[in-house]
């Protein structure tokens, strides 16, 4: 069978998101030859409280709509935020086949989730559903890695595949701190996304938080 599209995945709370989501994605699309990513904001997952900073599905919909809106091939795809049960990678990429069945799908995941995926919830129905991309974020981890890959192929029959990334250390959960103390976001957020959480209020900031998540106003040139 010819596929039409060969589309990557990217799924999360985006709470909020970050460079580290978008890089993921860019090397995603750039090393597999992919025609689009797409972006699908979780409106109930499972393994988390979706009120847990306090930030609504709709604002965590717009800012990766802002972070992705000028990008032709990074989508946002409502699916599993329209979704009134707990959304499943499993159900997900079944829903989605059925959605699209002329598209190729690839899973895009962190690669300490290749080492968790077999306690996910009917993990083995992933597999016919798409191909797995596991980022390896530094050469330390290659041979883990490559071992961990060799023994889920060989075993459930899997199409998992390495994806090299850089190495971004920042996490939505940093981000969220930093922004409530006052501190600056930037360089770990699209600025665009930094106003926007500047501009609503979200996770603690005030009305003297500039775009970057400073208090204070900016200094000229």
């Amino acid at each position: 069978m010819e596929f039409t599209m060969k589309i990557g995945i990217m799924g999360g709370t985006f709470d909020p998101i970050h460079i580290g989501h978008l890089l993921l994605g860019e090397f995603a699309y750039e090393n597999f030859s992919l025609d689009e990513i797409w972006f699908l904001p979780n409106g109930n997952p499972p393994h988390k409280s979706t009120d847990e900073s306090g930030v609504s599905l709709a604002d965590r919909i717009e800012m990766v709509r802002l972070a992705t809106e000028d990008i032709p091939y990074f989508k946002v795809n409502l699916y599993e935020a329209s979704a009134q049960k707990h959304s499943y990678t499993f159900s997900t990429m079944k829903a989605l086949r059925g959605l699209y069945p002329d598209h190729e799908f690839y899973f895009i995941l962190g690669g300490d989730s290749l080492f968790s995926i077999e306690q996910w919830k009917n993990f083995r129905e992933i597999f016919p559903s798409c191909t797995i991309l596991a980022a390896m974020r530094d050469d330390k981890d290659a041979k883990s890695m490559k071992e961990q890959i060799r023994y889920l192929n060989e075993k459930y029959g899997s199409d998992i595949r390495l994806l090299q990334a850089p190495l971004v250390e920042i996490s939505s959960t940093t981000i969220r701190e930093r922004t409530e103390k006052g501190r600056s976001i930037r360089y770990m957020v699209p600025d665009i996304v930094a106003g926007y959480i500047q501009e609503n209020h979200l996770y603690g900031t005030d009305r003297t938080a500039g775009p970057a998540g400073r208090t204070g106003r900016r200094e000229e040139p």
